[in-house]
């Protein structure tokens, strides 16, 4: 899987209410009604973070079946700071610097760990000091889903 990784700098955090029924991957790929527990004719943005294994996060070829490490939260975003306030700490994307990439489609778990290697690998190559989480988004976009990582990088 070829992807193109790019530096972000998020300005404004990105406001998560959590939601626990919420699972981070989809139930299923080309046809599928349903993103995460939720019907897809919604359009609801969905964020989830996970803390990786601590033992993996920094590996250059990571184990794939330990990567995720601990699902933090999920909820759906949109939330202005005043609702998001009193647990902001457990639920946002907070604003800093991250190496980013998207794809254009619903990703299952599979891909979703090749992708989060790319990017971990990415950080390495550019001697960057990567963080323990990792935020996966869904947002509908121009028509169609789409996929994003988010990796504090300093």
């Amino acid at each position: 899987m070829h992807t193109e990784i790019f530096n972000l700098n998020l300005v404004n955090p990105v406001f998560v209410t959590p939601d626990k029924n919420l699972e981070p991957f989809p139930y299923s790929q080309e046809g599928s009604e349903t993103i995460s527990g939720t019907d897809v004719s919604l359009n609801i943005e969905r964020i989830f973070c996970f803390e990786l294994d601590v033992a993996e996060y920094l590996a250059f070829e990571p184990d794939r079946n330990k990567l995720l490490g601990s699902l933090v939260f999920g909820g759906i975003s949109g939330v202005g700071e005043g609702a998001a306030e009193a647990t902001a700490e457990k639920t946002q994307i907070p604003q800093g610097t991250y190496l980013f990439a998207q794809k254009k489609e619903i990703l299952d778990k599979e891909e979703i760990i090749n992708f989060a290697i790319e990017i971990q690998k990415e950080a390495l190559w550019q001697r960057l000091k990567a963080g323990r989480n990792l935020y996966l988004r869904y947002l509908f976009e121009d028509g169609s889903w789409v996929t994003q990582l988010f990796r504090p990088c300093l």
